[in-house]
């Protein structure tokens, strides 16, 4: 038989014993080791191996779970932008709120006169005015993200 058929085979036993194979490589795994007794024997000696590695007892640290989890905790704490704490993006909201709330008899009126000069509807008027409302929180979403990335930059 040729040498990849072999390599196939011993392929197959490892793949077999670590993730699993499909139905129809299980097959032609069994039909190839019925007929081969090199690759039968390397299979017999593989699963001994498995099987004297898995009676192995390994003795853990007591707290290894707690160390762990107290290591994941550090790396966590140390994987977060120092000092950041998120104060821009409220100064930036209420100060867009601020302005917003202010400026909107002028924005009204500015809307109104372009209505009327215009001639358009007082329902898409009123359309434009709400969405002049989420300008101040699109400049407080800008200003919050050039913020954070200049810390994590820094």
């Amino acid at each position: 038989m040729p040498d990849d058929v072999h390599a196939r085979a011993k392929d197959l036993i490892a793949r077999q014993l670590v993730e699993g194979i499909s139905a129809s490589e299980r097959e032609w795994l069994e039909r190839h080791l019925g007929a081969c007794r090199e690759c039968a024997e390397v299979a017999e000696t593989t699963e001994q191996a498995i099987r004297n590695l898995r009676s192995i007892p390994v003795a853990l640290p007591p707290d290894l779970a707690s160390r762990t989890q107290f290591r994941v905790y550090v790396r966590t704490q140390s994987m977060q932008p120092a000092g950041y704490h998120g104060w821009t993006l409220w100064v930036a909201f209420a100060l867009c709120w601020m302005l917003g709330v202010a400026s909107a008899p002028l924005v009204w009126r500015g809307f109104e006169w372009f209505g009327h000069f215009a001639g358009v509807p007082s329902l898409v008027l009123k359309l434009a005015f709400g969405l002049w409302w989420g300008v101040p929180a699109a400049i407080a979403a800008g200003i919050w993200t050039l913020e954070k990335r200049r810390i994590e930059e820094g």
